[in-house]
């Protein structure tokens, strides 16, 4: 079904992870919400006055944060979705008596691949057995208790899953479409009419014949209030001191990087002698050297040179054993490299075509076909391949059993210990273009070795370019300074006009943002902006995450439920010139009673349109104008219309021809098709529907 589609995107282990703590909180009673110290006593959320207890959502974010090394406002909002959704339907189970049975359950696992091609779950006829998975999950409660645990966790959530299925089967069970329906739906997209028409645009009407003052734009959004109400947020105006390493600070430590690649002599002064230190170039021990001086350890890979991603790379790839190069600069770092080996053609690429076959220790267990069956195929396969070398990629698209198979059998670039033994020792011995026979423990491989290329080691010590802590000092003394300064005089614009700082501003904060332009993970300074006690004009200095400071000034507040008028300015004054110019239009030309008649008044051609139908709106070079294409099917032919305000213009239209459909004996494809997108609407809606429905209370911000 398309919820078990929607539902296997999401983070597999989140919604295992959310339904063990809500299986845990609704019927174990675990976690008691009860937290030492003061602060603040709310539940993180109240839904349908069904409290979620902070302990609980704090540990899902925590565990949320480990696992997919999210920043914790992002844990914080995707668990918050996730827990809502599951919170919300199972309120709703619980409400209509909905629950899930052995089939149900069944069906479920029976649909999860990972399930029902494990060899240990199948029958003699290798087919998926509910039974025995039965058993094997009965034995684990005694062999294995720790994987009975989190088997319970993951049962949690199929019944969830199956609950859902239920309830959206039961939704769907009670929407229909009749044949009266589907016929209107087919003549709706086949009926056709052809029409003339004048436009007469609203760009032709110059703005400045209409005056609007600010009461005329206060009166229209008061109007229309509900559809430009903003959410509570802030405005807040910064500027960003960065801690970026000088060109001293890089020349030092590319002065530091050379002292390292040669043998050099150093007095001691705890000793009173001189040591002899070994260089990158010297030491006989790579390993330890590079531990070390180096930022990062070292890296026994052999590379290709399209490995080696830097503008140095024809060089150090140029370079003979025991070369060192070096220091240059990639990226935010300094380096010194050493050339240790080379391998001549260490990195093949090659395509196969996989011929899999039952019983082979490594085959896919949906393979049926013998060996037998597959050592004829695959030489069968073979033959063509050397006859058509050039055809290879269409036979692996054709009959491999393999991934790449997508990709004409491609495998890409490949070295030692990267393929199964037998696969890579032929590639290795073997003249690009070769094509030849292998059996491994995935089955037959036809394969053609297309390329080879030389891989080189080298041991690289490395720097991280980073301000040095004269330069740290500097900024921060360049920050503070700035920071009394606006603190005094409240004028950050103009404290930052006489260093010449930029100034960010942005209009809009949101109560759970967690990033602003040029600033990442910076809650902080969100939440001071949202504190009671932050007033307009207030300013405040904060650290960033990634190294520097920002001094920020709250510019103003937008309580809940208020209307922005700056924002929605330019959009209001745009639909009150439309409604100005319509009635303008239609004054000046209201004894105009045919199109020929507007069209010389106006210095406009009649258009046409042709084979207009009800499910396109569009009029070629007038735009979307739905309600003139309505107009036009209830128009008796060669009569024109009254004018008609549309989206872009002011229009009279007339219907020159009618194309009514044929009649169809049955329309009951057409009703199905509206069932289908109906289905596919629930799907997508019902869960927006319950959660617009529900109370919800979100105290996020009181923790994050």
């Amino acid at each position: 079904m398309a919820v078990l589609g929607q539902i296997r995107q999401r983070s597999v282990f989140l919604i295992l992870v959310i339904g063990m703590a809500l299986f845990a909180f609704v019927i174990s009673g675990v976690f008691d919400g009860n937290s030492a110290g003061g602060g603040p006593s709310e539940p993180i959320a109240v839904v349908n006055e069904e409290e979620i207890e902070l302990t609980l959502y704090r540990q899902l974010v925590e565990n949320t944060e480990r696992n997919y090394n999210f920043s914790t406002m992002q844990a914080v909002n995707t668990v918050w979705d996730q827990l809502l959704r599951a919170t919300i339907f199972r309120q709703e189970f619980e409400r209509l008596g909905i629950d899930a049975g052995k089939e149900q359950i069944e069906m479920i696992l029976s649909q999860d691949q990972r399930i029902f091609q494990d060899p240990r779950f199948q029958n003699d006829a290798g087919f998926f057995d509910f039974g025995i998975f039965t058993n094997f999950i009965n034995r684990l409660r005694v062999e294995n208790p720790q994987a009975y645990e989190n088997w319970k966790m993951q049962e949690e959530n199929i019944v969830g899953m199956a609950k859902e299925n239920i309830y959206y089967d039961l939704i769907k069970s009670s929407n229909g479409f009749t044949e009266l329906e589907g016929k209107n739906a087919y003549h709706s997209q086949n009926d056709k009419v052809n029409l003339k028409y004048v436009r007469l645009p609203f760009s032709d009407i110059p703005d400045s014949l209409f005056k609007i003052s600010e009461s005329d734009i206060k009166q229209f959004i008061n109007k229309r209030k509900v559809d430009y109400e903003t959410e509570v947020s802030r405005s807040v105006r910064y500027v960003i001191f960065t801690e970026e390493a000088s060109e001293a600070d890089e020349n030092q430590i590319r002065a530091d990087m050379e002292k390292l690649k040669t043998r050099r002599i150093e007095y001691n002064d705890v000793s009173k002698l001189t040591d002899t230190i070994e260089g990158l170039a010297t030491t006989n021990n790579i390993t330890d050297f590079v531990e070390q001086y180096s930022e990062t350890p070292f890296d026994s890979i052999y590379k290709t040179k399209g490995n080696i991603i830097n503008e140095y790379a024809d060089i150090i790839f140029g370079l003979n054993p025991g070369d060192v190069f070096g220091p240059y600069k990639d990226r935010n770092q300094f380096k010194i490299s050493r050339f240790l080996d080379r391998k001549k053609g260490g990195a093949i690429k090659a395509s196969h075509i996989l011929v899999a076959f039952k019983g082979a220790e490594r085959a896919n267990p949906d393979i049926t076909r013998t060996k037998e069956e597959a050592k004829k195929k695959a030489q069968e396969l073979y033959r063509k391949a050397r006859k058509k070398p050039n055809d290879f990629a269409q036979l692996a698209t054709e009959n491999s059993d393999g991934p790449s198979k997508s990709l004409g059998g491609d495998l890409g670039f490949f070295q030692e210990g990267m393929m199964t033994k037998k696969f890579f020792n032929f590639c290795n011995r073997s003249r690009v273009g070769r094509i030849g026979l292998v059996e491994t423990e995935f089955g037959f491989h036809i394969i053609k070795v297309t390329d080879k290329e030389d891989v080189v080691l080298t041991a690289d010590v490395i720097k991280e370019i980073v301000p040095s802590e004269e330069t740290s000092n500097s900024v921060f003394q360049k920050t503070t300074q700035f920071e009394m300064e606006c603190m005094k005089s409240k004028q950050l614009d103009t404290v930052a006009m006489n260093y010449d700082y930029e100034v960010k501003f942005v209009q809009k904060v949101n109560l759970l943002d967690e990033n602003l332009p040029g600033l990442i993970r910076q809650r902080n300074l969100v939440q001071w902006l949202f504190d009671e006690d932050t007033g307009v004009g207030d300013i405040k200095r904060f650290s960033m995450t990634n190294g520097g400071y920002v001094v920020a000034q709250l510019s103003g507040i937008t309580p809940k439920g208020s209307v922005n008028f700056e924002s929605v300015r330019f959009e209001v004054i745009q639909e009150i010139m439309k409604e100005l110019k319509t009635a303008y239009l239609l004054k000046i030309h209201s004894d105009k009673t045919s199109l020929d008649a507007l069209a010389g008044a106006a210095d406009k051609e009649v258009e046409t349109a042709s084979a207009v139908t009800q499910e396109n709106t569009v009029i070629a070079g007038a735009g979307s104008e739905p309600y003139l294409i309505g107009t036009a099917f209830a128009l008796e032919l060669n009569q024109p219309s009254a004018l008609i305000k549309g989206n872009n213009g002011v229009y009279m239209i007339e219907v020159t021809s009618k194309e009514i459909a044929d009649e169809l004996e049955s329309y009951r494809a057409y009703a199905n098709a509206l069932q289908n997108e109906e289905n596919t609407r629930i799907n997508s809606s019902i869960y927006e529907a319950l959660r617009s429905s529900a109370e919800i209370e979100d105290n996020r911000q009181l923790y994050y």
